[in-house]
């Protein structure tokens, strides 16, 4: 019913910081070079969103043992590096932000006596990391008062089938004469303001007739409706066939609601329905930007 935002700088990504120690024991023993070695050339970055991307050339003598490369993590506010050897010429910095401005990376090649070449420090900034959202939905328990028609058929089918929980019945607008044109409609009468929201419902098993085209719509005194949305395509026809909706987001709050039925399948006068649900519907937005 209500969005919510989720103001926190969380680190979706845990960068793994290790002494260079380990770092120059984990790389495969390639060769031992001597002297100082070449530094990598040619750097270059891709802003991705949450991420950056490093790309540089491995100089022609490739004379280093391994690539470390050090920034500063702003989400986990510490000092970090990653390393890469000889046979790589890229390196992915994930769980980056675009709030943070320009990231500092320095570059120093490294022979295996942890001889280091001169630093080159290139800037870069992240792309923007995009919004989440959660969407909730909680059915409307509804009670028959709720519920109300303009075309009820008296010899059966009462509206408050729609609520039974039973697929077996069914409500039935009329049938017998004296029949009125379309459009006709279920009403539900809410005892709270919602805003976003949802439906779903179930067709009769049976000599259904289904809505073919249906006005979704909502008010707030039962008098002047707005039309949220007229669907014209994708409802079922078939016996005991269920449909579920889009989610349906209102920038205001509204009290009644209809389901407006403007042509049947068939086109006749009438149509039935098994069962309705009204569900309302919270969306929490976390924005990692903010």
């Amino acid at each position: 019913m209500k969005r919510l935002f989720i103001y926190a700088a969380v680190a979706i990504v845990t960068f793994t910081t290790v002494s260079c120690d380990k770092n120059f024991e984990m790389i495969e023993d390639s060769g031992m070079y001597a002297g100082i070695p070449s530094p990598v050339e040619s750097i270059t970055t891709d802003s991705l969103p949450g991420q950056i991307v490093l790309h540089w050339n491995v100089p022609a003598d490739s004379s280093y043992y391994l690539l470390k490369v050090n920034y500063f993590d702003f989400l986990t506010e510490k000092e970090v590096y990653k390393v890469a050897s000889i046979y790589e010429d890229s390196l992915l910095i994930d769980g980056t932000r675009a709030k943070f401005g320009e990231y500092e990376f320095t570059f120093q090649t490294f022979n295996r006596n942890k001889e280091a070449s001169e630093a080159t420090t290139v800037k870069a900034k992240s792309g923007i990391t995009p919004a989440t959202e959660t969407i909730t939905t909680t059915e409307i328990a509804l009670t028959a008062d709720q519920l109300s028609t303009n075309n009820q058929e008296p010899s059966e089918g009462p509206i408050a089938n729609l609520i039974d929980g039973d697929n077996g019945s069914f409500f039935h607008t009329r049938w017998s004469s004296p029949q009125i044109p379309m459009p006709q409609y279920i009403q539900i009468d809410l005892n709270e303001p919602i805003d976003d929201f949802q439906f779903s419902f179930v067709n009769r098993a049976w000599s259904q007739v289904g809505a073919e085209i249906v006005e979704i719509q909502v008010s707030n005194d039962g008098e002047t409706w707005e039309t949220v949305q007229t669907i014209s395509a994708g409802l079922p026809s078939s016996g005991g066939a269920d449909y579920t909706s889009q989610v349906f987001r209102l920038d205001h709050t509204f009290t009644h609601f209809r389901y407006n039925v403007l042509q049947t399948y068939g086109s006749k006068n009438y149509f039935n329905m098994a069962e309705f649900s009204l569900y309302d519907v919270t969306i929490d937005i976390y924005d990692p930007e903010l």
